[in-house]
């Protein structure tokens, strides 16, 4: 029998955890098709999952696919925790509702002489428990009739006012009517851009460009072509002659930036040692002091000569060490002078030029029923704009019978601050799947159209932009659009309609 080498060995495939609405999808298209392996495919599962949940559909239905049971009961050994440590726990996570599990077990265990009483986990579990206890009961979601279809049009909000659409998008800071190039707030700030702020470059001249030319002649148009393909040819043995120049010459900079750092690195070494020698005399001119003045008066007088000897010696040894100083200030002046024109000369040569992106930020406020647009919102950070910006801005934009908010995953509407609006607000913020971001379709379709009428008008500063977008809230408003549900209305007239049915 043959044997499987290791690279012959299939790779196992693995396959996430299963949902709820995977595990509907997974058993409705078994039932359409009768092939497993379609609806796997289908519902993104394996063929194992159909077979593991269904002796649990088959006993108790709809019901068996709600929520998966544990693999193993639970330890046996593992006493419970009894009510009073319960309440022991409760009270002093009451007590210090900044600290965490660790630091509750541990104070419970200072307690108790030290003795530890409870670990870290058993505190985390108690401590959801009864927040989950005291929390409002959530009820499970009722299955739609047709349990295993998926909607084939978008949902959209009943009434004006009920949800809103978000997003933020990044245009130039200066627009000259070219195209305007299509970008996400992550990558303008990543830097991975073309500068937007340069003209497009001209287009190098062709030497087959000589044949467009009819008035020439056949010989004519190949002799041109000849003469203008050598000085092409010649020119480019001098521009390949002057860029191998320019490396010869930087790697000479280089080469005399790297000397300088050593010879800097021996300077502070003998530095060092200079310095050590200075302070070990300076420390025998203070134990000479103090020894001579322990002396008696008489031996004193006896080595009074010995004593000006040594101050006057002392003297020189200071004005040495000024000199010492103030040559070591020169050396260091003259040391960053030869730094800067090393780093000025390699700056000449560098081709690269520094690439320089200015942007700025608009947030996109959509109605999610009635597609209107309710403001955007200019913010000159750019790409830097924070979620403080933007949660002051939908302050004043969003309507006090606001239900829904839906964004993206964007770092402004994932912090603190925006969870915070939504809890002041009382609504409900809701994040689309990553990767899914037709979830969001009506403000991403909105920056399309916002982006291509923008194509169509050119602006030199922040300010007229802003006169152009409050130009565009009007244009877009009041146009008839052939969207869903609308089917020829501008979003005012829509929006009137619906405000008016359900008075």
């Amino acid at each position: 029998m043959d044997t499987l080498t290791i690279a012959q060995v299939p790779a196992h495939v693995y396959f996430r955890p299963t949902t709820f609405h995977q595990r509907l999808l997974l058993f409705g298209m078994v039932e359409e098709t009768g092939n497993v392996t379609q609806a796997a495919q289908r519902a993104h599962t394996s063929r194992g999952t159909y077979y593991y949940w269904r002796p649990r559909y088959e006993a108790e239905g709809v019901a068996g696919l709600a929520t998966e049971r544990r693999r193993a009961p639970l330890h046996p050994r593992i006493p419970p925790i009894s009510a009073e440590l319960r309440e022991e726990v409760l009270a002093y996570h009451q007590a210090h509702p900044d600290e965490g599990y660790r630091s509750i077990a541990n104070g419970l265990a200072k307690a108790h002489n030290w003795q530890k009483v409870i670990s870290y986990t058993k505190v985390r579990e108690v401590i959801l428990a009864d927040r989950e206890a005291h929390s409002a009961p959530s009820t499970p979601p009722t299955p739609p009739a047709a349990v295993f279809s998926l909607p084939s049009e978008a949902v959209h909000a009943p009434r004006p006012d009920q949800t809103i659409n978000v997003d933020l998008c990044v245009v130039p800071v200066v627009h000259d009517g070219s195209a305007m190039v299509s970008v996400s707030l992550s990558a303008a700030l990543a830097g991975a851009l073309p500068n937007v702020a340069e003209r497009p470059a001209p287009v190098p001249e062709c030497p087959g460009q000589v044949f467009e030319d009819s008035s020439l002649s056949y010989s004519q148009q190949m002799q041109a072509y000849a003469e203008k393909r050598t000085a092409k040819r010649l020119s480019k043995g001098e521009r390949k002659h002057r860029r191998r120049q320019k490396q010869a010459e930087r790697a000479e900079l280089r080469a005399q930036s790297d000397e300088l750092r050593l010879q800097r690195r021996r300077q502070r070494l003998q530095r060092r040692q200079e310095d050590a020698e200075w302070k070990a005399r300076r420390q025998a001119q203070r134990e000479a002091r103090q020894a001579e003045r322990r002396l008696s008066r008489q031996e004193r007088r006896a080595r009074r000569a010995e004593r000006r000897a040594r101050d006057l010696q002392w003297k020189a040894d200071k004005v040495a060490r000024q000199v010492q100083t103030q040559q070591r200030q020169a050396e260091d002046e003259t040391w960053r002078q030869a730094r800067r024109e090393i780093r000025e000369k390699l700056a000449q040569l560098t081709d690269a030029t520094p690439l320089v992106v200015a942007w700025l930020a608009i947030l996109v406020v959509v109605d999610n029923g009635t597609r209107r647009c309710l403001g955007l919102p200019l913010f000159t950070a750019g790409v830097h704009v924070t979620a403080e910006m933007v949660v002051a801005a939908l302050r004043a934009l969003c309507p006090p019978e606001l239900e829904f908010l839906i964004s993206d995953n964007g770092p402004q509407f994932i912090a603190e601050v925006f969870a915070q609006l939504a809890q002041e607000m009382g609504l409900v913020h809701v994040r689309i799947a990553p990767y899914r971001a037709r979830t969001n379709g009506i403000a991403e379709r909105f920056v399309r159209t916002l982006k291509e009428w923008l194509e169509t008008h050119t602006w030199d500063s922040p300010e007229e932009l802003a006169a152009l977008l409050a130009e565009f809230i009007v244009y877009y408003n009041d146009r008839p659009h052939q969207g869903a549900e609308l089917d020829g209305l501008s979003p005012n007239e829509f929006a009137r309609r619906l405000n008016c049915s359900t008075c």
